[in-house]
C-alpha cells in the first residue's frame, strides 16, 4: 500500500538531528519559552520575511488570537464581519465565531479552490472589518487583488497559511502579505512538528506585543496580567524540532513540486480534473487534490490497487451541525468541490516507482 503520507519515512530522514535537539532540550532543563523558541521564532520570521513570529500551541489558536488581539486593540468588536472562503477547513471559520465576530462566506474559484476575488467586493457590508484568505492545499490566494480591495475599504487582511509554508509570489512569502498570518505545524503539514504547534507572523509592533501577552495568560511581566489571556505557547521541544525541519523545508518542497508536476503532465484521464496553478512558486503542494464526479468509485478503485487517498473535506462548513445557523445557505461551487475532491498521495519521500504506479493506475481508471 502506498501511504497517503508516510510520516515515519519523512521524519526518519532527520532522526539524528531531531534526537540531538531532543537531548539538548532535556539537558537544558528549560521546557517553556526558552532559547529554542526564541531561535525558531527568529529563524521562521526571517524565512517568511517579517519582523515577528510568535509561537503558539496550534494553528487554530494562531487565528483565534490574531482576531482576539485586534479586539483588545479596539480594531474589531463583537458583531463585526470577516470575509472567509466558503470551502475552507472549518478552523478558519471557528476562529471568527470564537471571537463573537460574524463569518461571511464567499465562494471560491473552482479552478484554484481559493477565494474568488471577483466576489469579495460584492460581499462587503458596513460591518466588514477584514478579509481572511486561505491558501488552500498550499496555493497562494490572489493576494495582490485582495490587498488592493483591503486598502480601498480600509480592511485588515489575515492570512490563513496553515497549508502554505514556503509558498511565494513576486519574492514575497506566505505569511508576509497580510497584516497578520496564522500557521499550523500539525505533523502532516509541509513544516510539521512531532505534535501540535502553530505560529503567528506580522510586521505590526503593537499587534505582536499584544499577542505575546495574550498567549501567556495576558502577561509579559510575571504575575502582572494586562489582558484576560490564555495559555497557548509553543513548547521548547517542538520549537527545537521545527527548527531542524525548517532547514530542509525548501528541499522537501522542491521534491513535492517535482512529483506534482509529473502528476499534472502525465495523468491523462478525462474523468479526472487536475489542479491548476498559476506559478510554480505559488504552490507548495500540501495536498494534491483532484476532482471527479464519482469520487467514492475512484477512491475504492485506488484503494483496491494499493493507493491510499483522503477526502479533504467531505462536508462544507455551512452544512456542519456546528453551524446550524448557516445550514440553509447554498454555495453551489463550494458544495460541488466538497462533493468531488479527492487527495492523492504526495510526500517528499515517495519513490519514482510510487509515482509511476499512481499515474499508471489512474490512467487505467
Amino acid at each position: 500500500m502506498i501511504k497517503f503520507l508516510d510520516l515515519q519515512s519523512i521524519n526518519k530522514k532527520y532522526k539524528q538531528d531531531l534526537m540531538a535537539a531532543f537531548e539538548r532540550v532535556i539537558d537544558s532543563g528549560w521546557f517553556i519559552m526558552g532559547e529554542e523558541l526564541k531561535n525558531f521564532e527568529s529563524n521562521f520570521a526571517n524565512y517568511c520575511g517579517v519582523k515577528h513570529a510568535i509561537g503558539v500551541a496550534n494553528g487554530l489558536d494562531a487565528l483565534v488570537l490574531i482576531i482576539r488581539a485586534y479586539k483588545e486593540m479596539g480594531v474589531f468588536k463583537d458583531g463585526d464581519e470577516i470575509l472567509v472562503p466558503a470551502n475552507t477547513y472549518i478552523a478558519s471559520i471557528l476562529a471568527i465565531s470564537a471571537n463573537n465576530l460574524i463569518p461571511i462566506l464567499v465562494e471560491p474559484c473552482l479552478k484554484t479552490f481559493n477565494i474568488d476575488p471577483l466576489l469579495i467586493e460584492k460581499s462587503l457590508t458596513t460591518k466588514t472589518r477584514a478579509i481572511l484568505p486561505v491558501h488552500l492545499y498550499g496555493q497562494l490566494a490572489e493576494m495582490e487583488v485582495i490587498l488592493r480591495i483591503a486598502k480601498k475599504y480600509n480592511l485588515k487582511v489575515i492570512e490563513d497559511c496553515a497549508q502554505a509554508h514556503g509558498a511565494s509570489a513576486n519574492g514575497k512569502m506566505a505569511g508576509s502579505f497580510g497584516d497578520a498570518s496564522g500557521f499550523s505545524f500539525y505533523p502532516g503539514k509541509n513544516l510539521g512538528a512531532l505534535g501540535d504547534g502553530g505560529a503567528i507572523t506580522t510586521n505590526d509592533e503593537e499587534l505582536a506585543s499584544t499577542l505575546r501577552a495574550l498567549i501567556n495568560y495576558g502577561s509579559t511581566l510575571k504575575y502582572e496580567n494586562f489582558f484576560k489571556g490564555v495559555n497557548s505557547r509553543l513548547d521548547e521541544i517542538q520549537a527545537a524540532f521545527l527548527d531542524v525541519k525548517l532547514k530542509h523545508l525548501d528541499e522537501d518542497t522542491a521534491l513535492k513540486r517535482s512529483i506534482a508536476n509529473r502528476f499534472i503532465n502525465e495523468i491523462k484521464n478525462n474523468k479526472i480534473v487536475l489542479p491548476i496553478i498559476k506559478e510554480q512558486e505559488s504552490h507548495v503542494w500540501h495536498l494534491f487534490v483532484v476532482r471527479t464526479e464519482d469520487r467514492l468509485a475512484l477512491q475504492k478503485y485506488l484503494n483496491f490497487n494499493g493507493i491510499q487517498t483522503v477526502i479533504h473535506y467531505p462536508i462544507p462548513p455551512h452544512k456542519q451541525k456546528a453551524y446550524k445557523e448557516l445550514n440553509d445557505l447554498n454555495f453551489v461551487i463550494s458544495e460541488k468541490i466538497h462533493k468531488e475532491v479527492l487527495s492523492l498521495p504526495l510526500g517528499p519521500t515517495m519513490t519514482k516507482g510510487d509515482v509511476d504506479l499512481i499515474i499508471s493506475i489512474i490512467n487505467l481508471y
